[in-house]
């Protein structure tokens, strides 16, 4: 027998932001999300919508697409670019179903589109579908920066689509304004990005601006991904790693272990759980053929001094 199913349904919580000029559709959606328990929040233009966006970091942003002044789709485009992009899933509402108006909210960056008349339970199903799948999104994301990769993804044409907080961070400094500005790669960077559709992983050579040098991951589909560090960053960990067959992580920990840093001190560096540095250090030790920390960090800080 096979197993009971049910549903998906919102997260607790969820907060929608309805960008529309029109006063009755407001009032329609508004109720219609309510009764779904969504938080929802409402903007009569796309200035308004940007600025509450920016300010409460909603999970979902409904638009219409034609509104007098900043349209639905260039408000997206401001919502979607620059150094920290808005994440929620933009879902267009529009009485326009040429395909014309269609592409262009989704090259705007929205996620989808509903047609006027809103029918609410159709809007309510696909408001499900993209929040669940951009909380999923958000996680992974999540994972990496936990796991200390400082990772961008760019779009084919070199747009930012999106970067893990430490990424963004980095970005922001000086030298990261010289390689993305306004939410693109500028002509530097975006000939390297362009160039690694054509190479394999291992062969492709690494960016080096000034002051931080970009190494290519990989792909997924419509996304280029990268990580990013400064000059000099990570060195020593990847020279431990290497020597004794460690982790990235481990040797992290390693590394911080030789400056003489407690399994305290490590935890709120790495941001992890001081049983998590724990467990770190066991597998290091086992790894390295001794059975303390004193022995572990000596036999490391030779490495890295010889």
């Amino acid at each position: 027998m096979l197993p009971e199913t049910y549903p998906p349904v919102l997260p607790a919580r969820s907060i929608a932001l309805v960008i529309d000029d029109a006063p009755e559709t407001l009032g329609l959606i508004s109720a219609a999300l309510e009764d779904n328990g969504m938080t929802v929040l409402v903007a009569r233009s796309g200035p308004e919508g940007i600025e509450l966006a920016r300010r409460v970091r909603p999970d979902v942003i409904l638009m219409d697409a034609m509104m007098p002044g900043m349209d639905g789709f260039e408000t997206c485009r401001i919502l979607k670019s620059g150094p920290r992009p808005e994440p929620a899933p933009v879902i267009f509402m529009t009485g326009l179903t040429e395909s014309e108006h269609i592409l262009n909210g989704l090259r705007a960056g929205g996620v989808d589109y509903i047609t006027k008349p809103v029918v609410v339970d159709e809007l309510i199903a696909r408001i499900i579908t993209h929040v669940l799948n951009a909380r999923a999104v958000a996680s992974a994301r999540s994972a990496l920066e936990q796991a200390g990769q400082s990772v961008l993804a760019f779009a084919p044409d070199g747009r930012l689509a999106w970067g893990s907080p430490g990424a963004l961070a980095l970005l922001e400094s000086p030298e990261g304004r010289a390689l993305v500005a306004e939410g693109r790669a500028l002509p530097a960077l975006a000939r390297w990005l362009a160039g690694l559709a054509e190479q394999p992983i291992s062969s492709a050579p690494p960016f080096a601006g000034a002051g931080l040098a970009l190494r290519y991951l990989g792909q997924n589909p419509g996304e280029v991904m990268v990580r990013i560090r400064r000059h000099g960053e990570g060195e020593n960990e990847a020279q431990l790693a290497q020597a004794f067959g460690l982790t990235d992580r481990e040797a992290e920990v390693l590394f911080w272990l030789t400056r003489g840093k407690t399994n305290r001190d490590i935890a709120e560096i790495l941001d992890l759980s001081a049983r998590t540095v724990n467990k770190h250090l066991e597998q290091v030790f086992h790894k390295m053929g001794v059975d303390n920390r004193t022995s572990a960090a000596v036999i490391a800080d030779r490495l890295l001094n010889a």
